[in-house]
């Protein structure tokens, strides 16, 4: 009777003795793939860190280069919506500077060179000398009040400039001057004004 007992005790501890260091192995098994993971961690976030900060930048790259093109394209649409009298002048005034050379009609200019490249620029055509202008049905006469910066003003027959303003015109005067503004005065003053047909509505 003593002995089956003894017995039964000993088969428990047996047991125990044989199934606690599996046990044990399993747990710390657990704990080092729990260690393993805890230390990923930290890089998978840095790494996931760095690639949202890569998507960021190249999304704002892209959306910088989106507003540039977007804002040329608006300075682009604007200077179209100016009348083409007002681009022509524009583009007579960066020859700022320029010499005088007789018959020139580019890096030089004479003065009806200047007003036929201005005008030329801007799609229109209307003669190459102020003769044939003043004979081009593509121009038509205007009062000095009525006449607007880009339209023509000529000194006789003979010479014709850009009208700049009540008191000055753009122009190429003479051998020996550049190209500049010149002032309107009792002595050196336009004889008629011409407007040039389709080169923008009147303001």
């Amino acid at each position: 009777m003593v002995l089956t007992f003894k017995r039964a005790l000993t088969i428990p501890f047996v047991t125990a003795v044989a199934v606690l260091p599996a046990l044990s192995a399993r747990q710390a098994a657990h704990a080092s793939a729990g260690q393993a993971a805890a230390a990923t961690a930290p890089a998978a976030a840095v790494s996931t860190a760095a690639e949202d900060a890569s998507g960021s930048a190249a999304a704002g790259e892209t959306a910088a280069a989106r507003g540039t093109a977007a804002a040329h394209a608006a300075v682009a649409a604007s200077q179209y919506r100016r009348p083409r009298r007002l681009r022509a002048y524009i583009w007579a005034a960066h020859q700022r500077g320029k010499p005088y050379c007789w018959g020139g009609t580019s890096g030089c200019f004479d003065c009806s060179g200047l007003v036929m490249a201005a005008y030329w620029h801007v799609g229109l055509y209307f003669g190459r000398d102020t003769f044939q202008m003043l004979s081009s049905t593509r121009i038509v006469r205007e009062s000095r009040r009525r006449a607007l910066k880009g339209d023509l003003a000529f000194y006789g027959s003979g010479h014709v400039e850009l009208v700049a303003g009540r008191r000055y015109t753009l122009g190429a005067l003479h051998s020996g001057t550049r190209i500049g503004w010149h002032r309107i005065s009792r002595w050196w003053h336009p004889t008629m004004y011409y407007r040039v047909r389709h080169s923008g509505r009147r303001y």
